[in-house]
């Protein structure tokens, strides 16, 4: 009885043919692993860099900003602070407020509401209302400026904080489906059916059973729909148009900034300026810091689950 080399060898070719195969994936990864961080890093530069000039030079003077810009305060002063919530800052954070207190509740409430009911029931239509959503957060806001304001001027909402917050709903309503949509296609359906036959109706079963369930992508979509309104600019400009003789009320913080700047353009006063953007900045960063791991886990739980 005869055995071949070639068979003796062969387990031994494949187990080379792995380890060189395992070899090179593991440069590939090492490889793509350095790019990826190194271009993250590149992008906190970006990000951090600016951010901390525009808060360093709230606390400087006119002088120590054009002597030297990227230094540390020789003097922490807080009257640039004082300036711009006097010239006007004030106002526009709580009317952005009252704005956003009614357009994130109504954009979380009634698009939750329709992701739930396009996800867990099945009816004629169905999918047809599902994908005009869809279709809808792939419309650019910029091709309905001009028939947006004519609709809301004929409403008689025009320059009001509840036609801003109408708007803001409707435009923020086709991305919060479609994430909450997949997000309650993950939930369980048996305590669902458990909920039933305990007695709950539909609307109980909802509010008190797979709304808790779906917390973290609800925080998520949260986050995002406030950073999206929050940063605004382009809807408050065409919506909220100032009338000779009116007030600033009814402006939000993204068109005070653009007053402010115009403002200290001719007063010289940049550090209230940089104050200004320092405090639009800060509920957006407080927001996402506070609920920084809420939001990772509602975008990574769909996949896990």
């Amino acid at each position: 009885m005869t055995t071949r080399t070639d068979d003796l060898r062969l387990p031994e070719v494949r187990g080379r043919r792995t380890t060189d195969r395992r070899l090179e994936f593991g440069a590939q990864g090492r490889t793509l692993n350095v790019f990826s961080h190194g271009f993250l890093a590149l992008w906190a530069v970006m990000i951090i860099l600016p951010t901390l000039w525009v808060v360093l030079g709230s606390f400087k003077s006119n002088a120590q900003l054009g002597s030297s810009a990227w230094s540390w305060p020789t003097h922490w002063s807080f009257g640039s602070f004082a300036r711009a919530w006097s010239q006007g800052i004030g106002g526009y954070f709580a009317n952005t407020l009252a704005v956003m207190a009614v357009s994130i509740t109504a954009t979380m409430l009634f698009g939750s509401m329709a992701a739930y009911v396009l996800a867990r029931y099945r009816f004629r239509g169905n999918r047809v209302i599902y994908y005009g959503f869809v279709a809808g957060a792939m419309f650019p806001v910029y091709l309905a400026l001009v028939p947006l304001f004519f609709q809301v001027n004929n409403l008689h909402l025009l320059n009001t904080r509840t036609g801003l917050a109408m708007v803001y709903t409707a435009f923020s309503l086709p991305f919060t489906i479609f994430f909450l949509h997949s997000f309650f296609r993950t939930l369980p359906t048996a305590v669902q059916e458990a909920a039933f036959v305990d007695g709950c109706s539909h609307t109980r079963a909802f509010f008190q059973v797979m709304l808790p369930m779906a917390r973290p992508g609800l925080v998520s979509v949260g986050i995002f729909n406030v950073l999206g309104q929050w940063n605004q600019y382009l809807l408050p400009v065409v919506l909220m148009q100032r009338q000779r003789g009116d007030t600033k009320a009814h402006q939000v913080v993204t068109q005070g900034l653009v007053n402010l700047l115009s403002a200290q353009g001719y007063a010289a006063d940049f550090p209230a300026l940089f104050a200004g953007m320092t405090i639009a900045m800060l509920p957006v960063l407080v927001v996402y810091l506070s609920f920084q791991r809420q939001v990772q886990a509602g975008l990574t739980s769909g996949a896990l689950k």
